[in-house]
């Protein structure tokens, strides 16, 4: 039967050194840091500065698209006038950003 199968033999590994798999490890570990990781943790340092300043008389975008104006803060929450008659109140981090004065007043 071996006269019509060939038989098949392994290749011997590749015999080259160590240095060259090290350096693409270090090589791919920085283009992840560079791309992926430090992006990352700069918006996150300025998400926490935003959440830190935040202060009453603000005008504020929540993550789930709520446009509101704080009338008061505490340390973890924010209490936010949605309406004439409306105030909700969220948790800090969940503001999304702070827009300009006018906004709240326009929609």
């Amino acid at each position: 039967m071996d006269f019509f199968i060939q038989n098949a033999y392994a290749q011997g590994a590749a015999q080259g050194d160590g240095t060259s798999f090290i350096i693409m490890m270090v090589l791919m570990f920085a283009a992840f840091y560079f791309l992926l990781i430090r992006p990352q943790q700069k918006k996150q340092k300025q998400h926490t500065e935003l959440v830190a300043g935040l202060k009453v008389g603000d005008e504020v975008l929540t993550a789930g698209g709520i446009l509101g104006k704080i009338t008061g803060v505490s340390e973890h929450y924010a209490v936010v006038a949605i309406s004439d008659n409306t105030e909700i109140k969220i948790q800090k981090a969940s503001v999304s950003m702070v827009v300009p004065k006018g906004t709240y007043d326009e929609a």
